[in-house]
């Protein structure tokens, strides 16, 4: 089908618009564009949902480094269980102020913990800080345990485009070092191979708005070294097992350049033995799904909201 008619106003602005310089400061176009996804991408309308608790720690990683994991709570009458929660952003771009809404009505919406991650970017710092940061943080949460209102018994993890890449990653990592645990992972628009050979990368390449050039910036500011690329921490489609890994829901979207990637890591998983639920939004574009500008978009969020619910066992 074609792009839905509410996105493309959007996608024709972006192409009316004067191409990004590369030869800018990556400072000032990381504040360019964290200010443009604040008033546009990320503004749904309506009221803030309302959480019983909500703070920010500042959580030591192994280098003597701290990044900020804020915590997001529906209630504070007993442990729930937890979603770890990864921005997206090419590993260069985003915070977690800038998802602060979209974590209320996760806490709201499944009646879990939320814990939103935010990890150090590139390229001041490459692949794999950002997995190892956000590995560290999901340790972080089952320690702490009740003290931050979770059950460490229940978790998940989630994240979308990078941050999608980021919680497969961590899915890996925890499967490989022996937990925590995962009920579940959420891998939304997720980027899961560095090389770039899925044929949506080309078909895709231009015209809504994510870019196949725009993707290989990222990837040169996150893991400029080739042969970083096939990392199964870097790419987990390139994993050689993918069993014993969480039950996983992906979304895609249908003029994504990462299209074809996301859909192959999710039959890959089927064919692991891993429970997928594999949802293609049809006539949405990279990151739409997230904008509020179509009705859409709700159908895709509340089938994510409803697995959760189910593998989390949240009430």
């Amino acid at each position: 089908m074609a792009v839905l008619p509410a996105l493309q106003p959007l996608l024709d602005a972006v192409a009316a618009a004067p191409p990004p310089d590369p030869a800018r400061a990556v400072a000032e176009r990381r504040a360019e564009s964290d200010a443009m996804t604040a008033q546009v991408f990320l503004g749904r309308g309506g009221s803030t949902p309302a959480v019983a608790d909500e703070r920010t720690h500042d959580v030591a990683m192994a280098d003597g480094t701290t990044i900020r994991v804020r915590v997001y709570r529906p209630s504070v009458d007993a442990a729930r269980p937890a979603y770890v929660y990864f921005h997206g952003g090419g590993w260069w771009l985003g915070n977690i102020d800038l998802y602060d809404d979209a974590c209320r009505r996760m806490a709201t919406e499944v009646g879990c913990t939320v814990a939103a991650v935010g990890y150090r970017l590139a390229p001041e710092h490459r692949f794999p800080t950002a997995a190892e940061d956000c590995f560290a943080a999901l340790r972080w949460v089952a320690a702490q345990g009740p003290a931050i209102g979770v059950d460490p018994t229940r978790l998940a993890v989630g994240g979308g485009s990078a941050g999608g890449n980021l919680a497969a990653v961590v899915a890996l990592m925890a499967r490989d070092r022996g937990g925590p645990a995962l009920a579940a992972q959420v891998l939304d628009i997720p980027v899961t191979d560095l090389t770039m050979q899925a044929p949506s990368i080309t078909s895709n390449a231009t015209g809504y708005m994510l870019t196949k050039a725009g993707m290989e910036e990222c990837r040169g500011f996150y893991a400029p070294d080739p042969a970083d690329w096939t990392h199964p921490y870097a790419s987990p489609l390139h994993a050689p097992d993918l069993s014993g890994l969480p039950p996983a829901v992906i979304t895609t979207c249908e003029f994504d350049p990462l299209r074809d990637e996301g859909e192959q890591y999710g039959m890959r998983l089927v064919a692991a033995g891993v429970p997928v639920l594999l949802q293609r939004a049809l006539g949405h574009i990279h990151g739409s799904l997230g904008m509020g500008i179509d009705p859409d978009a709700g159908v895709y969020r509340r089938r994510i909201e409803m697995f959760l619910r189910e593998q989390l066992g949240a009430c």
